[in-house]
């Protein structure tokens, strides 16, 4: 247990921000890897997704992910606040990337931040010297709404708090997080590539121009010169950015400038994104890592990170993340731009072994502190300073989203004999006249009606107070009649309280998810919205088993107003698209089962097998 630990946690339920696998950028790969390791170290808690798009129809992306942003549309940002304070999560871990979220300097995500209930730890990958005044504003703002923030590098701490005035108490040090690769002799990979024999040269990660890989194909003729089996494999995909603006212009100018050095035979470019199990096989086939980038002001960097951690001679231009990471002995730095220096280091390098593997041992022992497993214990501690500190902004509450309708030309409203039908239980089943009927009790679907009604009354400004109250009364009957073990609703209970039934039918359960998804699309209260949202999560997947049409439609318009507020959750979207199949698969069945064409009751009657 870490000294600094608390004995016991609260945190159950953790919620990452940012871009995500298969995503190919940096950050994706880096909140996939930082959610895995915390899940896997920290099995009792539910770690999950919030990924932005930057294509139109997102990503095919994995199970944890259950909500997506779209990038440029600021209503999106502001529904996954929604979706976030719903959902229960105790913490929100935000990846913060200048480029990855919409609006002037990435500022939506602020409107997303504002919104938030609970504490919320950033991790800055960049932190800027010389910022714009948007990138002033939006960096300011994101360092007030975190509760905690973390960096990489001390540089990064530093920056922090004398550039933007962060307090010191609220920033944790916690490393890159690197696989846990071991200590081997770069030939047993080398075969498998076709390099066996051959001294390896490796820079990995998605290629732009400010990576600098054409001074290392600069640098080949003077290092083959001497080491005549040197052979230089740059590893990656072109940035999907830098494909989208300027196509494969960077890559195809490299291997011009290769073609121009007559270095064709010495260099090997694998254009595409490779997956951590093939990539560490191609860490581990490295003799020497080279990063040649031209920023100063990279902070992090992932790749460095994983060579380095993995046992690696390093040769690096000094960008800050490289200039602290290596020191001491544990990689050679080389100025900007400078390929002479570059084949300089590499052939001092390829001369001396011992000193070679001396550094390989440095960066080794340092990266055992990198590991994924003690980086998300880091996280943890972090995390939990965060939940003891608290939310420390003052928050506002959702934002009411009304809808401006015309007057209509109807009767005034009167809620007496709804208001006579309805005690502090709920809604009774059935009436004598206008007296209420005790002896038949009260039903799970006339409180889901009835809860709907008052929702739709407050929506629309129909005596909201006494709307509200009744809301609530029937909202507290929805709660009650759900059973958490069975995950399914009763239906009728008798007048002295006592459950009738073990389990209500597949409609009463489907209407009463009608309720709950108007509860969360519809009304303006945040108390409705979370148990309506929170009840709604739990009884939505046992209708993946219901086979009756109606129960299927009746869960279909509960999905379509839970979306309303919440569009990006995959899972309940994913239900959606199922439930709709199995519904536009009747109409082709429909005249083969009755013969002559659909019976009147046949929807209400007759149950159908799902589909997949």
């Amino acid at each position: 247990m870490d000294e600094f630990m608390p004995m016991t946690s609260h945190i159950r339920k953790i919620a990452f921000l940012g871009d995500y696998l298969p995503r190919k950028c940096g950050i994706a790969t880096f909140t996939c890897d930082v959610l895995s390791a915390v899940a896997a170290e920290h099995p009792g808690i539910k770690c999950f997704a919030v990924p932005v798009n930057d294509l139109e129809g997102g990503y095919e992306y994995p199970k944890e992910v259950q909500f997506e942003i779209e990038e440029q549309d600021l209503s999106s940002y502001q529904r996954a606040a929604d979706f976030l304070n719903i959902s229960n999560a105790d913490i929100v871990c935000v990846q913060h990337e200048f480029g990855i979220y919409g609006g002037p300097a990435g500022s939506h995500l602020l409107a997303l931040l504002r919104e938030l209930k609970m504490p919320v730890v950033t991790t800055l990958h960049t932190v800027l010297r010389d910022p714009n005044a948007d990138q002033r504003r939006v960096m300011q703002e994101l360092i007030a709404r975190s509760t905690r923030l973390v960096v990489m590098v001390e540089r990064g701490r530093r920056m922090l708090e004398e550039i933007y005035q962060a307090p010191s108490a609220k920033i944790d040090l916690i490393p890159h997080g690197i696989p846990d690769i071991p200590f081997v002799d770069p030939n047993y990979y080398k075969d498998q590539f076709g390099v066996e024999g051959r001294t390896v040269l490796l820079t990995f990660g998605l290629l732009s121009p400010n990576k600098g890989i054409e001074h290392v194909l600069n640098a080949l003729p003077p290092i083959l010169a001497e080491f005549p089996d040197v052979v230089y494999i740059v590893l990656g995909a072109t940035h999907p950015n830098e494909v989208r603006e300027q196509g494969e212009a960077y890559r195809l100018g490299l291997e011009r400038l290769a073609k121009k050095n007559k270095i064709e035979k010495n260099v090997i470019f694998y254009n595409r994104f490779v997956e951590l199990d093939e990539l560490k096989e191609f860490i581990g086939a490295a003799d020497i890592y080279i990063t040649p980038y031209l920023n100063e002001a990279q902070i992090t960097s992932g790749t460095l990170a994983y060579t380095f951690g993995a046992g690696k001679a390093v040769v690096s231009t000094p960008y800050w993340h490289a200039t602290e990471l290596l020191a001491d002995e544990r990689g050679v730095l080389v100025p900007f731009s400078d390929a002479g220096a570059i084949a300089r280091e590499v052939i001092g390098l390829l001369r001396d072994e011992t000193r070679r593997t001396a550094m390989r041992k440095n960066a080794y022992k340092l990266g055992r502190e990198m590991i994924w497993s003690n980086t998300a214990r880091l996280y943890r501690r972090s995390f939990e300073l965060a939940r003891l500190e608290g939310a420390v902004l003052s928050r506002k509450s959702f934002a009411t989203k009304t809808l401006d309708q015309a007057p209509r030309e109807l009767p005034a409203f009167r809620l007496d004999h709804l208001a006579r039908m309805t005690d502090s239980t709920g809604i009774f089943q059935h009436a004598i006249f206008t007296v209420p009927n005790f002896s038949l009790g009260y039903c799970t679907d006339d409180n889901a009606r009835a809860f709907i009604l008052a929702v739709l009354l407050d929506e629309l400004d129909e005596e909201p107070e006494r709307a509200r109250t009744l809301a609530t009364t029937y909202a507290a009957f929805l709660h009650h009649a759900f059973d958490p073990k069975t995950k399914r609703f009763h239906n009728h209970l008798s007048f002295d309280r006592r459950w009738l039934d073990e389990s209500g039918s597949e409609d009463c359960h489907a209407r009463a998810l009608w309720a709950l998804g108007l509860g969360v699309g519809r009304s303006p209260h945040r108390s409705f919205q979370i148990m309506a949202g929170q009840l709604f999560a739990q009884a939505l997947p046992a209708v993946m088993e219901f086979t009756s049409p109606r129960a299927w439609a009746f869960s279909l318009l509960g999905i379509h107003e839970y979306l309303r507020r919440l569009s990006g959750d995959r899972a309940v979207s994913q239900v959606r698209e199922t439930l709709m199949a199995r519904l536009m698969g009747l109409t082709t069945e429909l005249p083969t089962r009755t013969g002559l064409g659909l019976k009147k009751n046949w929807l209400t009657t007759t149950p159908v097998s799902p589909r997949p």
